[in-house]
Formats: structure tokens, C-alpha cells, sequence
């Protein structure tokens, strides 16, 4: 449209996703004791249970076939991708992002290697998170009971995804922000991690080996 060959966009995409990723930790970090506090009430009087700072998920970002390790980047539903974990709060504001691993990972590996647990393993975050189950069920992790067997349990299922879903209404926000996200991206692994990692930064300022990139873990 404005006439630049192909290789100067990309070259301009890069230098600026590069400078947008340096800000990263400026505006997408965990909790403070107030925000964590606020999480928290907003999120007890929307479910019923108390405790809950954010709720994660994994969300995959479509890209072309690689020439090489090809079949590390295939996920479950069979197409190539990066697998994106995310978290946010009660207001959808994403509070930690780790946009590094193939599409083949699963996402409780991704959390397993992030500095997301370390930081809940050391009690460093004053509160809990709302997970799916492909989840590990932690003292701070919380996921749904796989076998209702009692009518507390189906509530408590029930509470459980009509919050949860805060995280996948945000992931849906920013896919249809960036429609690059929700289309296929025609670049190495990563640089798509730091494109992914800058659109989430930009989505955060301007609101509604197998490691291959950046991210808050």
C-alpha cells in the first residue's frame, strides 16, 4: 500500500515490536498488594469464591510450517502455533504473558517452567488463580473437579467457569484487536513471540532447545 518492498516492512515490524517489548515489564506484571486486593473483591462478588487474583489460559497463535523440527510446532488441533499462556484480572488488564513455546506444548508444561509458579510457590501473590483442566491442581491454582459427585461440586463447577471465562472473553478482545494473532503469521518463531509479546503490550496501554522467544516466564 505504501509502496516499501517487503523485506523494509518486515525490518520496520521487527525494530518496533523490539522497542514495544523493552516496555513489557513496565505495564504487564503480577499483582501488587492493592491491585491483587481489588482482584480479589471484584472477583468474590462475581462468583461467590474468595481469594481468586486471575484466572490463566493457553491460546495458540497460527504460523507457517517451519522447515526444520516442523513437528515440534503442531498442537493438538493439528495446525502449526505458538502456544501463548496468559493471565488476567478481573478487568480482563493482562497481568503476566509468556509467549515462547511451540504449538506441541502443553500448557501445564509452560506453566510448570515459568517464573509465574515460582512466584505462587514462594507466596509472593497474595491470592489464588482460576485455571481449566489442563491444569494442575495447586493450593493456589484452582481447577474444576473432573468427577461431580456431590450438588456443592456442580456448584462449584459451575461458579468456576462462569468466572474462568473472563480469560478467554480477553484472549477473544485481543485476537479481534489484532487480527494477525487470529490469522496465520508468516514468520520465524521468533519473531512472532516478540510481535505477540508487543501486541499484548500495546492492547495493555490502549485498553477495550524448545524455548523460542519472550515472555514474563
Amino acid at each position: 500500500m505504501i509502496n516499501v518492498h517487503r523485506t523494509t516492512a518486515c525490518r520496520a515490524i521487527r525494530q518496533v515490536s523490539l522497542a514495544l517489548q523493552l516496555r513489557l515489564r513496565n505495564y504487564i506484571h503480577l499483582p501488587t498488594q492493592e491491585e491483587a486486593a481489588k482482584s480479589r473483591q471484584d472477583l468474590l462478588l462475581k462468583s461467590g469464591i474468595p481469594g481468586i487474583v486471575g484466572c490463566i489460559d493457553g491460546t495458540h497463535v497460527r504460523i507457517q510450517a517451519l522447515s526444520e523440527h516442523e513437528y515440534l510446532y503442531v498442537n493438538r488441533k493439528g495446525y502449526h502455533s505458538i502456544n501463548v499462556q496468559i493471565v488476567c484480572n478481573s478487568d480482563m488488564g493482562i497481568v503476566d504473558l509468556v509467549a515462547r513455546w511451540p504449538g506441541s506444548t502443553h500448557d501445564a508444561r509452560i506453566l510448570r517452567e515459568s517464573a509465574l509458579q515460582r512466584e505462587f510457590e514462594a507466596g509472593r501473590v497474595n491470592g489464588l488463580l482460576l485455571g481449566d483442566s489442563g491444569y494442575p491442581l495447586k493450593r493456589w491454582l484452582k481447577t474444576p473437579v473432573i468427577a461431580e459427585r456431590t450438588a456443592q461440586e456442580r456448584r462449584y463447577n459451575e461458579k468456576h467457569t462462569q468466572r474462568r471465562n473472563i480469560v478467554e472473553r480477553c484472549i477473544g478482545v485481543l485476537k479481534r484487536r489484532f487480527h494477525c494473532l487470529h490469522s496465520e503469521m508468516r514468520m520465524h518463531p521468533e519473531c512472532v513471540c516478540v510481535i505477540i509479546a508487543a501486541q499484548h503490550l500495546c492492547e495493555k496501554e490502549n485498553p477495550p532447545s524448545r524455548r523460542i522467544g519472550t515472555g514474563g516466564g
